[in-house]
């Protein structure tokens, strides 16, 4: 089958995009990978996705409390009224709800965090009071700019509560995967590149043994100095590929290929699906709980005909609104996302085949890999 890039050669920029969605099916990458679903199952549920990779981290987190949720949804939501033609009304009454959450149901945003760390989510709680009222001044007097850095100040603190509420990791992983290493919670990786720096978040909630591998290799160095090795413009960016003949990691104390199952996470399931796509489960329109819908998600490559092949190969989605319609992704399911870009949206654009990760590290959130013993 040749490859969509080799087919498109010829076309303007139009039909590109055109090819690029009629021929999804089509597209290799990594180690001989490939993206395909039969015409029937093309289709999850219609919907409005989430296209923020940090609104989706936050949606992701495992906690149970509305009040932060209702929270969330009212600052969340402003995005969509100030790109409605700015809808002041809107945008106001999210606000003013935001406010009411906040000085009516502090006792109920407080109830999920540990004794312990109370006194950090009250400091927090008091935080987010200034930057509503700052919002709420910014939509009287209509002004975007300051909408736009209000709701993402607010939104990060809402983040810093939501994870105070995770009190421990939510389930146990299969043991037969306990061979490799495991991410129980999150972690920050900044990668630098020749085009400039790019941070990842990487959830070990959602995808521990994928994000687990992912972060042992950044800790061991793997990555420095690998080249992008495909790129495919709206939709791919794939690098992991080592020197030499081998196409994923060879651990060293071992010797051997480490292959990763496919983990992926279904919205109300308790643990992730292992070893088989959500088609070949039947479940092929249940959403996962970090989908394809954000640019710069981050997802394991993988061999065409091997759920449990992944290995080191990983590559950013380079996701385009017109391209992917909303909850109709179809790489949704097939292909395990651990994390999402949150900084550096501007150099992943600017990345082709041939660039370079000079250096990868985790910043944040090393305590939580689990190595085997």
């Amino acid at each position: 089958m040749p490859h969509l890039s080799y087919l498109m050669t010829n076309l303007n920029c139009w039909w590109k995009k055109i090819l690029t969605v009629l021929l999804l099916v089509a597209m290799f990458f990594g180690t001989s990978v490939v993206w395909w679903t039969s015409p029937s199952n093309a289709a999850l549920p219609a919907g409005n996705a989430i296209t923020d990779g940090r609104a989706l981290l936050r949606y992701s987190l495992p906690i149970d409390n509305q009040a932060v949720r209702d929270l969330q949804a009212d600052l969340e939501d402003i995005a969509n009224q100030l790109r409605a033609n700015r809808r002041w009304s809107a945008i106001s009454k999210d606000v003013s709800q935001a406010a009411r959450i906040i000085n009516s149901r502090k006792d109920e945003l407080l109830k999920s965090i540990p004794d312990e760390q109370k006194p950090q989510a009250e400091a927090l709680i008091d935080e987010l009071q200034a930057g509503i009222n700052d919002l709420r001044q910014a939509a009287e007097s209509k002004d975007k700019e300051q909408i736009w850095t209000g709701r993402a100040k607010t939104l990060n603190l809402v983040s810093n509560l939501e994870e105070l509420m995770v009190q421990k990791f939510p389930y146990d992983v299969p043991a037969e995967y306990s061979n490799l290493p495991q991410l129980k919670g999150r972690a920050t990786v900044q990668m630098e590149t020749n085009k400039g720096n790019l941070t990842v978040v990487v959830d070990g909630y959602s995808a521990p043994v994928t994000a687990g591998n992912f972060v042992d290799l950044v800790e061991r160095g793997f990555y420095n100095g690998l080249e992008f090795i495909r790129a495919e413009d709206s939709y791919v960016l794939q690098t992991g590929d080592p020197p030499g003949p081998e196409q994923g990691f060879i651990d060293p104390g071992t010797g051997k290929y480490r292959s990763v199952p496919l983990e992926v996470l279904v919205k109300g399931d308790p643990v992730p699906t292992y070893g088989i796509t959500l088609e070949q489960a039947g479940r092929y329109r249940e959403e996962p709980v970090l989908p394809f819908s954000a640019y710069g998600a981050v997802a394991m490559a993988r061999p065409e005909f091997d759920n449990n092949g992944g290995s080191s190969q990983f590559f950013f989605f380079l996701f385009e609104p017109e391209l992917t319609p909303a909850g109709r992704n179809l790489l949704d399911g097939r292909y395990a996302v651990f994390g999402y870009l949150t900084e550096g949206k501007e150099v992943l654009e600017q990345l082709k085949e041939g660039d370079k990760i000079i250096s990868a590290q985790v910043i944040r959130g090393a305590e939580h890999l689990v190595r085997p013993q």
